[in-house]
């Protein structure tokens, strides 16, 4: 009777302290999915840009109009042009001018993929907020000439992740070489540009990426991790010369 009496408090002990450890789990996966690299991410907010042009007002048949003229007047080269920035990848947007050596260190790929993905995903939580359509979706006259199914193209277009993310890094290696910003600003643009041309981006899409990316860049500073990562990139860039 005493080792049944025994054996009892102990299930009830390991079953107690499980349930103890198992919400100390939960709170920390939870805790996880808040917080990101750099960034606060359940501090992020609408805030940080304006609401899109409302469906039918003056500024959204703008965003139209400016759209149908592009695709009136772009070329099968562009939207090949185009077509090359549909990952959004660091290399893909700034390979061409970047001041840190292509291929990748392991250092260097590590530091921009957290930069990327606390960037994505402030994105997509202000994306699902406004639930704005692609303008291929609101127009049957326009067509993309990147295929949704294969160009990294979601549901939801406001604001711009390719503009967002291209400017973040055209502000990094603004910093890293200072000689270069203008380059690296123009790179930046164009992405952000093709994203219109090619027909899944309205214009204002771009703009409201563009000052979210200022305003994520201006968080990411902050952070001291990021700053400590940030001097981890700063030893790995070549000698800077002007592009």
């Amino acid at each position: 009777m005493l080792k049944l009496v025994m054996l009892k408090k102990t299930f009830l002990l390991c079953f107690a302290l499980a349930v103890s450890l198992s919400g100390v789990v939960d709170a920390g996966a939870a805790g996880k999915k808040h917080y990101g690299y750099y960034l606060d991410l359940a501090a992020q907010s609408t805030s940080q840009i304006a609401a899109p042009p409302a469906d039918g007002s003056d500024a959204d048949k703008k965003d139209l109009a400016l759209l149908r003229d592009w695709q009136a007047k772009r070329t099968p080269e562009e939207c090949e042009r185009a077509k090359g920035h549909t990952s959004a990848a660091y290399a893909e947007l700034f390979g061409d001018v970047s001041p840190l050596p292509l291929p990748l260190s392991k250092k260097a790929a590590a530091i921009l993929k957290k930069i990327k993905k606390d960037t994505d995903r402030t994105v997509d939580a202000i994306k699902k907020h406004y639930n704005r359509k692609r303008p291929f979706n609101r127009d049957a006259e326009l067509k993309p000439c990147i295929d949704p199914a294969k160009g990294n193209i979601g549901p939801f277009a406001y604001p711009s992740g390719h503009a967002t993310i291209a400017r973040v890094f055209a502000l990094l290696l603004s910093d890293l070489a200072p000689e270069n910003k203008e380059i690296y600003l123009a790179k930046a643009d164009v992405a952000a540009l093709n994203r219109v041309l090619s027909g899944v981006h309205h214009p204002s899409d771009i703009e409201a990426g563009k000052r979210l990316a200022d305003s994520i860049y201006a968080q990411f500073q902050k952070s001291p991790a990021f700053q400590k990562d940030f001097e981890k990139l700063r030893s790995l860039i070549k000698v800077p010369a002007k592009i």
